[in-house]
């Protein structure tokens, strides 16, 4: 049981940091302007769906994925390392605001897919971090608890992520711009941390895997 716990943390943990719903407040304040509550509480909940859709989707199939072409698990974590990194900087030491996600020209009825959903709640480090615990099933479909587990944690994240933008008028108000900020900037030091950790494992794993010993 306490294994399963800790499967369940290390995966909400993480991957509630990497969709960071405070980053997506912004955009999703901005988007939703000028639309009616019970519109805006439609695109929240659409968006946390269609991210969780694409979570459960490679969570099932990441292993078959990292199969297919034959990619082994120590160099997904140094790719989605190396990507987690780069995200954690460009959180740290932004260049650029998150009202460039908005097109003048975009429809209603994708923004709950794109960019909501796609790429700012499920982007490149939640494939790798999603692909990873997959792989980490190695008895699946035949042990179904631990996909279980991180099936719960994907969800658990979700939710707290609709929480967040169902109350994102709130959150503006009380955290205003620099709080905003200041939190953006500590959660992308602590990304860009998770990041360098990923690489560094995968670099490990793939060196004990060409014959050097991991100490």
């Amino acid at each position: 049981m306490q294994h399963y716990l800790s499967v369940f943390i290390g995966t909400l943990t993480p991957l509630l940091v990497i969709i960071n719903p405070i980053e997506v407040l912004p955009v999703y304040v901005a988007l939703t302007k000028g639309k009616d509550r019970a519109r805006q509480c439609a695109i929240a909940r659409n968006a946390c769906l269609y991210a969780l859709g694409l979570c459960i989707f490679f969570l099932i199939f990441g292993t078959l994925i990292l199969r297919l072409f034959g990619v082994p698990l120590a160099m997904v974590r140094v790719a989605g390392g190396i990507i987690l990194t780069r995200i954690g900087f460009s959180l740290f030491m932004p260049d650029r605001s998150g009202a460039d996600l908005v097109h003048p020209g975009a429809q209603e009825g994708n923004i709950a897919f794109v960019p909501l959903a796609m790429p700012l709640m499920f982007g490149p480090g939640a494939i790798a971090m999603i692909v990873g615990m997959a792989s980490t099933v190695h008895d699946w479909p035949e042990d179904l608890v631990p996909t279980a587990v991180i099936a719960a944690a994907i969800c658990a994240t979700m939710f707290i992520t609709y929480l967040c933008l169902h109350h994102a008028h709130r959150l503006t108000r009380f955290l205003g711009p620099l709080g905003i900020d200041a939190v953006t900037r500590i959660v992308g030091f602590f990304v860009a941390a998770i990041g360098v950790g990923l690489v560094f494992d995968g670099a490990l794993a793939a060196l004990a895997v060409h014959g050097l010993p991991r100490r």
